[in-house]
């Protein structure tokens, strides 16, 4: 069965993606700062990682004989402005957590995703497209998604012709912690949308950016 290594899994998106694919016969490999009953629950085999703990990050693939896909789910809000000294320093601990850590595991997998011909998927989310974002607002979540897409698009034009498959998606607005009650989307819907679109991704469409029912979405 292919094995599939999924980052903040013990609640929201994570949680539900370590659900379904256990659900589905995979092997899940879950990272969580704490982990949670739920998650104990399933068949995930769970890993306590820190992704601001960039050491352990980074040999977080050392860990591990064989991952056919990378989810890099794991991130945080921060602050929705930054006038502070104090703001300015939560600012760039989500850059850390949203930005630098996701590419730095991708890195530290590549390897193993190399050698099963494998994915690597970082949720993102529309708010960090420069192109829709008319209303401005939660400055260091927009920034950090929106450098995340950019170290991703480099990661997929730094894997050319290697055989992955590396991608950004936009798992929709939807009622989690983050994205709160009044959301449109049920978890369950999101993730079922954003595991078509991985399933169908080809080499051809590295680099891109989808939405969970599969529409491109713009930079």
């Amino acid at each position: 069965m292919p094995n599939v290594l999924i980052t903040g899994a013990n609640r929201g998106l994570g949680l539900e993606f370590a659900r379904q694919y256990c659900r589905d016969g995979w092997t899940v490999f879950a990272t969580v700062r704490e982990p949670s009953e739920e998650l104990e629950s399933i068949c995930a085999r769970v890993e306590r990682v820190d992704m601001i703990d960039f050491a352990a990050v980074a040999e977080l693939g050392s860990r591990f004989d064989s991952i056919d896909l990378l989810v890099a789910n794991a991130g945080t809000y921060g602050p929705k402005d930054a006038s502070t000294s104090e703001e300015a320093e939560a600012w760039l601990d989500t850059f850390a957590v949203n930005t630098v850590a996701p590419y730095l595991l991708a890195k530290s997998v590549l390897p193993l995703i190399e050698k099963s011909r494998g994915k690597l998927i970082a949720v993102s989310t529309k708010m960090g497209s420069i192109e829709d974002n008319s209303s401005g607002g939660f400055l260091a979540y927009r920034s950090s998604k929106t450098a995340l897409n950019m170290a991703w698009r480099n990661l997929a034009l730094d894997v050319r012709g290697r055989g992955v498959t590396a991608a950004v998606l936009h798992p929709g607005w939807v009622q989690t912690r983050m994205g709160g009650s009044s959301a449109p989307l049920e978890p369950e819907e999101s993730v079922a949308g954003m595991r078509r679109v991985i399933e169908g991704l080809q080499p051809e469409d590295s680099g891109g950016f989808f939405a969970y029912d599969g529409v491109t979405i713009p930079w």
